[in-house]
């Protein structure tokens, strides 16, 4: 049986490669397969954002390499970027509580 911790990473995984590959090297994103991952995966991370450039400038943040893909390590900065804002943004609400 396999704990949260390794559910998650799989769930990572499979999330990342279920929308690879559709244009171009399958082990990486496009900005079309990164856009369409980030609008239906991160759905309450997007929703407010007005910048139609948002999801260029996430593929320039993310893509080290500047192949114009973004592989499965870049990706997962991205994921890690933001769940250390989540828990910044918690962590502080938290104090605000007195906590």
């Amino acid at each position: 049986m396999s704990t949260p911790l390794e559910d998650a990473m799989d769930t990572l995984i499979k999330i990342f490669h279920r929308y690879s590959g559709k244009e171009g090297d399958r082990y990486k994103l496009s900005k079309g397969e990164l856009k369409e991952l980030l609008t239906s995966k991160l759905t309450n991370f997007l929703p407010g954002q007005k910048d139609p450039l948002l999801i260029d400038k996430i593929m320039k943040d993310l893509d080290s390499n500047k192949d114009n893909e973004v592989d499965f390590n870049e990706f997962v900065i991205l994921v890690a970027a933001l769940t250390v804002a989540c828990n910044d943004f918690f962590e502080e609400q938290l104090k605000k509580e007195g906590f």
